[in-house]
C-alpha cells in the first residue's frame, strides 16, 4: 500500500508521453507495485519453512499488489483537485482530464474487492483481513490527514509497513514476533525516507494546503531530529532478527554496516538541513530497504 513511501517514486515526475497504458500504470501508482512485491515476497520467505508454496506466494503478492493499486486509484480521486496545484502531480490522469472521475471510483473499488477477495480465498482471512485494513488506512485516515497534521506521516507508515505482514500471515495466520519484526523495519525505515521527501518538497506540499511536516519548522530542525530518531529506531529494529535467532551473525555484522549508513545521512541532515543533504537521506533509503531485506532472506537462519 502505498507507505509514504509511496511518495517515494512519486517525487519524480512522470515523464513519458500520456497514453492509456501510461495514465492506467500512473492512476495505479504501478512502479511502487515493485515495493509491494518485493516486501510481501519477503515476509512470505522469512515465514516459511525449508521449501515455498511457489503458487500461494504468487496468490499472495497479486492479491497484496491488487489492494495497494486500489489505495492508489482511491487516493488520487481524492485528491485531483489538489493535484492540479502541484507541478509534479498535475499531469497524472485525474488533474489533466484524460480520465473520469467516475471511472477512477469504479477502479479502485474494483481493485480492493478483488484483492482483498483474492487474499480470502487463495490464503486466509488474516491476510485478506490486513489488506482491507491497509486500504482504509490509507484512505480514511492517511488521506485527509494530510491536510490537518505532520501526523498523517506516521499514519501512511503503518498502511505501508503491512504488505510483508500480509506476506508473512499468508504462510502463518498469526504475527509472530517475525511478523511484528518486519512491520517495525519497514515502519520505521519509511519515516527517514519520507521527511526526506517532505523537506524537499515542502514549499511545493504547503502550496497545496498539505501539511506534511509542522508549520512552525522553518529550519527543519523538527524534521531533521526525527528523521534521526526513526534511523536510530531502525537500528535497533534491524538487529532483532539476529537476537531472536531468525538471523545468522552475518545479518548482524552487515546489517549494522547498513545502519551505519543511514545514520550518518540522517546526521549530515540534522547538522546542514539542506536539499543535498536531504536528498542524500533520501537516496540511502532507496539503497537501505531492498539490502537490508534481501540480506535477512540470504542469512535466515
Amino acid at each position: 500500500m502505498k507507505t509514504d513511501a509511496a511518495a517515494t517514486l512519486d517525487a519524480v515526475p512522470d515523464l513519458a508521453e500520456p497514453g492509456l497504458l501510461t495514465d492506467l500504470m500512473t492512476l495505479t501508482k504501478a512502479r511502487l507495485s515493485l515495493l509491494v512485491i518485493i516486501t510481501t515476497f519477503v515476509g512470505f520467505c522469512m515465514a516459511s519453512d525449508a521449501s515455498l508454496d511457489w503458487l500461494r506466494l504468487v496468490h499472495a503478492i497479486l492479491g497484496t499488489t491488487l489492494a495497494a493499486a486500489s489505495a492508489a486509484v482511491l487516493n488520487q480521486r481524492i485528491e485531483t483537485k489538489v493535484d492540479r496545484l502541484m507541478e509534479r502531480t498535475r499531469n497524472r490522469p485525474l488533474p489533466a482530464g484524460r480520465m473520469k472521475p467516475a471511472f477512477a471510483l469504479a477502479l479502485g473499488l474494483a481493485l480492493g474487492v478483488v484483492g482483498v477477495a483474492w487474499l480470502w480465498l487463495a490464503t486466509n482471512a488474516v491476510a485478506a483481513s490486513l489488506a482491507a485494513a491497509t486500504i482504509v488506512i490509507y484512505i480514511a485516515f492517511y488521506t485527509p490527514l494530510k491536510r490537518r497534521t505532520s501526523l498523517c506521516t506516521v499514519v501512511g507508515a503503518v498502511s505501508g509497513a503491512i504488505p510483508p505482514v500480509i506476506g508473512w500471515t499468508a504462510v502463518r495466520p498469526s504475527c509472530d514476533l517475525g511478523a511484528w519484526v518486519l512491520f517495525g523495519i519497514l515502519f520505521t525505515w519509511q519515516m527517514p525516507h519520507f521527511l526526506a521527501i517532505a523537506w524537499m518538497y515542502r514549499d511545493e506540499y504547503a502550496r497545496a494546503g498539505f501539511v506534511m511536516i509542522r508549520r512552525d519548522d522553518a529550519t527543519g530542525a523538527h524534521t531533521a531530529t526525527q528523521s534521526l530518531l526513526y534511523t536510530l529506531a531502525l537500528l535497533v529494529i534491524t538487529a532483532i532478527p539476529f537476537f531472536a535467532g531468525l538471523n545468522t551473525s552475518l545479518y548482524l555484522v552487515l546489517g549494522l554496516l547498513l545502519d551505519a549508513v543511514m545514520l550518518v545521512c540522517a546526521l549530515r541532515f540534522l547538522f546542514e538541513r539542506t536539499r543535498p543533504t536531504a536528498r542524500t537521506l533520501f537516496f540511502a533509503s532507496i539503497f537501505y530497504l531492498p539490502l537490508i531485506l534481501g540480506l535477512m532472506i540470504f542469512t535466515k537462519a
